[in-house]
């Protein structure tokens, strides 16, 4: 998405007056990083908590042990415990977080190749859950999750709104 784009949803985003946060693992803060170019972020954007590795997920989100060992870092249900750990820590009205491979030594199998990407959105109390496979390399898969991110964003705000116009 272009820094012009970004700031129309941000516009949006402040005129819900609503407010967002993100919790990054393979996006590595783009997210934060793209958002901060639009004009407005500072009257909607709480932060961005960049929780790379398993320690950072578990110290800093509270994602448990037993789901990264269970689940691998690389999946739906540890995507989910972080988003609902940003939420504990940042009260935002849109919690995103986002976890995948964007290079080999993940947890890799035919099922789950690289590229794979989970994402899960918090909003009015529900999470609604995505997985993507991304192609390139890992520049290129982490600019194809932001923008799909940031589009996701956009419908799920639009798609609360629509009734209330």
């Amino acid at each position: 998405m272009k820094p012009e784009e970004l700031t129309q949803l941000i516009m949006k985003l402040k005129d819900k007056d609503l407010s967002l946060a993100f919790a990054e693992s393979c996006t590595g803060g783009s997210l934060a990083s793209a958002l901060s170019e639009a004009t407005g972020t500072t009257d909607v954007f709480l932060g961005s908590m960049v929780t790379y590795s398993a320690q950072a997920k578990i110290k800093v989100l509270g994602v448990k042990n037993e789901t990264l060992k269970l689940f691998t870092a690389e999946s739906q249900q540890v995507t989910n415990e972080m988003v609902q750990g940003l939420y504990k820590l940042l009260k935002a009205d849109v919690c995103i977080a986002v976890t995948g491979l964007f290079g080999q030594g993940g947890s890799e199998t035919a099922e789950k190749p690289i590229g794979t990407t989970f994402i899960s959105i918090l909003f009015k109390d529900k999470v609604e859950e995505y997985r993507q496979v991304f192609k390139g390399d890992a520049q290129k898969m982490r600019d194809q999750a932001q923008d799909f991110i940031f589009n996701k964003l956009n419908d799920t705000v639009d798609r609360h709104y629509q009734h209330a116009v």
